[in-house]
């Protein structure tokens, strides 16, 4: 094999969803390991997922073209690999781990040895690179995102600690090193609470003088008050009152936190959303006792003695079929037409230490319940462990947010991009309601529905978030009259 096929160089893939660029956390080999086929060579943090990338071939690493911290774009090189090591000794491209802008200069027989993978097309969601020996695809079979949260190098702070400029401490504080002795402070304040610096002769003029110290700023060395500003004092001159300084505060007792990966994403799709698409938020109160009753009643039947049964799993359910009944509120905005979904890919926004996501559960419309409830653990578990894919949080078409697990009320959510509805569901507590005429305890929550107005009129709104309130009312009276 001749050295130009040897060696090959591996750029960073497109992970899937439009993503531009990636943060290499971890390198996972090294300059002069053996390496197989989709061996995992390196940890990326993308906007949406930290996921380990595998080999697209077996060799021995030659060069690392970036260091662990570094931004990389997509299709930029990261490693180089030679694939056939036991041919003999090839000239190194690098030995450590270095920027490539601090790469040495290869020479021509170096340069001639690279070959650069070329472009295989677009890579479906969730895989990476492109065809294996054999015809098949190199995925992520096996090494999915990390179950870790991303680690952070601390960052290196340019400024010393030191007291913040300006406080007053009981003494004058000045920008430059004093030139004289220290003068002993006084046992007289000024009006801002300091100690008036003043000699023991000038302390006595003063005294004899009528004239109060503490209303002098002193012209004297840091600030003291001399013989001849009693004087002044005692003279009738106008005197300069000091006034209170406002403290201020070094860089010393604030953090600054990069804006990357989920947090950035985030960041930007909300900004997107809140300024394009015309929110409207409506909200209603529920009595959900019967709901909750009968939540207790399926956990008592033995086929769901297993399965996670929760107040979440009856607000998908009533989305769900309230969808059925206005399929227009599971649509999106596409300039000159409305996109009307016949799927629901039901979101569920979850809060992990990556930041918040939105993985959802595809076509959860045609699920049983069963299946919805399995389905829903699932999400929620993976999220949890920080294992949730690119792929588990693209296509979303409408949003359930459960802010009552933080014992929240409602709130006014922002849709995410491309949706037009989302449902926040709020804390479920024992609350006073009238009930067939008198005031007993009953379990309520409120539900807070925003929705694309271009899309959604208030009409349309309404209807969808009372019939998700009459499902919760009563579910099986529900289930009845609409199915």
């Amino acid at each position: 094999m001749s050295e130009m096929s040897r060696i090959k160089t591996f750029n960073l893939p497109d992970l899937g969803e439009g993503l531009t660029e990636g943060e290499i956390l971890a390198w996972l080999v090294k300059v002069g390991d053996t390496i197989e086929l989709n061996q995992p060579i390196v940890e990326v943090e993308t906007a949406k997922a930290a996921v380990e990338i595998p080999a697209k071939w077996a060799g021995q690493v030659q060069a690392i073209h970036h260091p662990e911290g570094t931004t990389v774009e997509v299709g930029t090189p990261i490693i180089a690999i030679d694939t056939d090591p036991g041919a003999g000794p090839l000239e190194a491209l690098s030995t450590t781990a270095t920027p490539s802008s601090d790469l040495p200069t290869p020479s021509a027989a170096s340069l001639a040895a690279v070959e650069v993978a070329p472009a295989e097309g677009m890579i479906e969601p969730g895989l990476i690179g492109g065809a294996a020996p054999g015809g098949r695809t190199a995925v992520l079979v096996g090494y999915g995102p990390r179950t870790t949260a991303a680690k952070r190098r601390p960052r290196k702070s340019g400024v010393p600690a030191q007291a913040p400029a300006g406080v007053d401490h009981g003494v004058v504080v000045v920008d430059k090193p004093a030139t004289t002795s220290t003068i002993p402070a006084a046992q007289v304040h000024d009006r801002r609470g300091g100690a008036v610096l003043a000699k023991p002769p000038v302390r006595k003029l003063a005294k004899d003088l009528g004239v109060d110290l503490g209303a002098l700023t002193g012209s004297g060395p840091l600030g003291s008050i001399t013989r001849e500003d009693v004087q002044q004092a005692a003279n009738g001159a106008s005197v300069v009152v000091a006034e209170p300084t406002a403290p201020s505060f070094g860089a010393d007792r604030e953090q600054r936190i990069p804006v990357k990966g989920v947090r950035k994403l985030t960041a930007e799709n909300m900004s997107r959303s809140a300024f394009t698409a015309p929110h409207v938020t409506e909200f209603l109160t529920v009595d959900v006792t019967r709901a909750m009753k009968a939540l207790d009643r399926l956990r008592g039947r033995r086929e769901w003695r297993d399965v996670r049964v929760s107040p979440l799993l009856l607000v998908a359910k009533a989305v769900l079929l309230a969808v059925q009944r206005h399929p227009m509120v599971n649509s999106t905005w596409a300039g000159d037409e409305i996109v009307v979904k016949e799927y629901v890919n039901l979101g569920i926004a979850a809060a992990t230490e990556r930041g918040l996501i939105v993985p959802n559960v595809k076509d959860a419309g045609r699920l049983s319940l069963r299946e919805l409830a399995d389905a829903l653990t699932d999400l929620v578990q993976t999220a949890k462990s920080g294992r949730t894919s690119p792929a588990a949080m693209s296509g979303g078409t409408l949003t359930i947010t459960n802010v009552g697990v933080f014992g929240v009320d409602t709130g006014t959510p922002i849709l995410p991009p491309g949706e037009s509805a989302i449902l926040a569901f709020g804390a479920v507590r024992e609350m006073p309601w009238v009930h067939k005429g008198k005031v007993k305890v009953r379990q309520v929550t409120t539900l807070g529905l925003s929705f694309d107005h271009r899309i959604v009129d208030g009409e349309l709104g309404s209807k969808f978030l009372r019939d998700i309130g009459d499902f919760l009312a009563d579910p099986e009276a529900a289930l009845l009259a609409w199915t």
